[in-house]
């Protein structure tokens, strides 16, 4: 079946953070990473079913969750899980931070490639770590990874983890095998562990593959952590809900104490429901959400190259987050959210949430029906260019 996502479904009111947190009625939020639109059916129906029994208990995760999860990476990426790898979780930050608790003590260092979503500072620093930043190199409108820079910092021994993120959010790459492997390659010649948040992991763009860190070797998916969940592709992460993937039996072990010592060790039912019925039966909503989802940025890339010459985005290879320059008005990305929320009632992420490197940047959500992302460039432009 066709799925609709031209539909506007109007959100302010149900008590969404995204759409309610701003008290200003007319503000058009394109800020935090969540969709606009419903789920897809099968998830809705899950939902329904299990809603009507009306009982809402304790939660055993049970096999059919496993298998779901297990099967989906198998089939769309020839990822081959072991179920008993696996350890549930109310979310990726939750799960960021237990896997840091697990495997540093308080005043380790943790390495992350900024700009990068915000969250694994907070998550590094609730657990007493010290952030040792190893920026990215923009160029060409796109980013590369920093190897000198990152051979001299992983060389000091307090650092224990880098924190990767895969696909990046915001730079929007989709890294490669090869670069992965490099990657790969000098956190084992200094004994570090490799930590990926890999949540965007099905929201990639054509003619790029995603490729999974469990995938690169079996010596580097021993000392290797990854996060996953449905949440970002299948619009669902009110429902709370993750999974730590980590082959390491004794590194799993620490996670699972983590997890506990966090509180973070149940999940709810729906979560559970919602999850199956994604991976199992939500294939092709998903793909014909990538394809609206490529719609919107190739329209806005052609608007910007239009209309805003000035303000150039970065390359688009995955998550649905636009990188925008916009350098050119010579004003922080703080100010200019601000100026944006106030003159033009347009909510943007000012591009220093995600370190130092965003400064000058601005993050946009494309994950909404294009006439939402027609009106938000339309204020931008009227804002930026004609002070309106």
């Amino acid at each position: 079946m066709d799925y609709n996502f031209d539909e506007i479904v109007p959100r302010r009111g149900s008590n969404s953070y995204k759409w309610d947190s701003a008290e200003d009625k007319d503000v058009l939020p394109m800020w935090v990473a969540d969709m606009d639109f419903q789920v897809a059916p099968c998830i809705r129906e899950a939902l329904q079913h299990r809603v009507e029994h009306g009982i809402f208990g304790y939660t055993r995760v049970p096999d059919a969750y496993y298998e779901a999860v297990v099967g989906w990476f198998a089939r769309r990426h020839k990822w081959t899980i072991d179920r008993g790898w696996m350890i549930y979780t109310s979310g990726v930050v939750p799960a960021l931070s237990a896997v840091i608790k697990a495997l540093t003590v308080p005043g380790d260092k943790v390495v992350v490639q900024t700009p990068v979503y915000n969250c694994f500072f907070s998550s590094i620093r609730n657990n007493g770590c010290e952030i040792v930043s190893n920026p990215l190199i923009y160029e060409n409108r796109t980013y590369r990874m920093d190897y000198g820079d990152l051979e001299r910092k992983m060389a000091d021994p307090s650092v224990k983890v880098l924190l990767l993120c895969n696909p990046h959010n915001p730079a929007g790459r989709v890294w490669t095998r090869e670069e992965l492997e490099r990657l790969g390659n000098i956190c084992l010649k200094h004994g570090v562990w490799l930590v990926s948040d890999e949540i965007h992991c099905e929201l990639v763009m054509p003619g790029h593959e995603y490729v999974p860190v469990g995938t690169l070797s079996e010596e580097l998916a021993r000392r290797s952590v990854v996060c996953i969940s449905p949440s970002k592709s299948f619009n669902m992460a009110g429902l709370q809900i993750a999974n730590i993937v980590a082959p390491d039996e004794e590194v799993r072990r620490k996670i699972d104490k983590a997890i506990n010592i966090n509180e973070v060790c149940d999940v709810n039912p729906l979560g559970v429901e919602a999850t199956v019925a994604a991976y199992n039966e939500g294939g092709e909503w998903l793909s014909q959400l990538l394809d609206y989802l490529w719609g919107n940025y190739v329209y806005m890339r052609d608007y910007c190259r239009e209309y805003l010459p000035g303000f150039p985005l970065a390359v688009l290879e995955g998550t649905y987050l636009a990188w925008m320059d916009c350098r050119v008005l010579g004003l922080s990305s703080e100010a200019l959210e601000e100026r944006l929320l106030r003159d033009a009632k347009l909510w943007l992420n000012a591009g220093t949430m995600y370190g130092d490197e965003g400064e000058g940047f601005m993050r946009w959500n494309l994950a909404c029906p294009r006439a939402l992302l027609q009106e938000g460039l339309s204020r931008f432009r009227s804002c930026v260019l004609h002070g309106k």
